[in-house]
């Protein structure tokens, strides 16, 4: 393909003269800019300067632990001091030793039967208890309802998450000479 010489320094000569017009178009354009620039202000509101921190004193110590004996101990004697609290019947009984051990220190080891009458054997602190029904153990007022050769029901009296005592059941599981 042969091309008129001077049909490509024509068309040379008019992209030369297109960039040249640009290049005005180029400094009007930044001529603007810099005006935009000088006549914009920031408005940037300054900074609050922080509160200066004031520490206050600890003074709840002064007071009642929020968790002592003391406390939990007040707490249950206005519950049982209600006359259908479950908690009453509970507390104007005497109690009985095995209720100073928690259920998990102690092992059923075995059963046995006499006069009609079933015991639970139990160890607790490595020495041996006879429990029936109607007995108490644990530190939740647990009252044995049920003996069987393997487990050991019980009703213990508890509280729930909203502060109220309920009853509820447990056992005590049979434990094999291994365990």
């Amino acid at each position: 393909m042969n091309l008129n010489p001077w049909l490509l320094r024509a068309a040379a000569l008019a992209v030369c003269a297109s960039l040249a017009a640009c290049s005005t178009d180029m400094d009007e354009l930044q001529q603007w800019m810099e005006q935009q620039r000088k006549e914009a202000r920031a408005t940037i509101a300054p900074l609050v300067p922080p509160k200066k921190f004031q520490p206050q004193p600890y003074e709840a110590s002064l007071g009642v632990e929020p968790f002592s004996p003391q406390k939990l101990s007040v707490a249950v004697k206005q519950e049982a001091s209600l006359p259908n609290s479950l908690l009453a019947k509970e507390m104007s009984r005497r109690r009985e030793p095995l209720e100073a051990y928690p259920l998990d220190s102690m092992t059923m080891v075995g059963s046995l039967t006499r006069q009609n009458q079933r015991y639970a054997l139990l160890r607790v602190d490595n020495l041996l208890y006879q429990v029936k029904s109607g007995d108490y153990l644990g530190l939740n007022f647990g009252r044995v309802m049920k003996i069987s050769e393997t487990e050991i029901g019980l009703r213990e009296v508890v509280q729930d998450a909203a502060g109220e005592w309920i009853e509820r059941t447990s056992t005590l599981q049979l434990q094999e000479k291994g365990r």
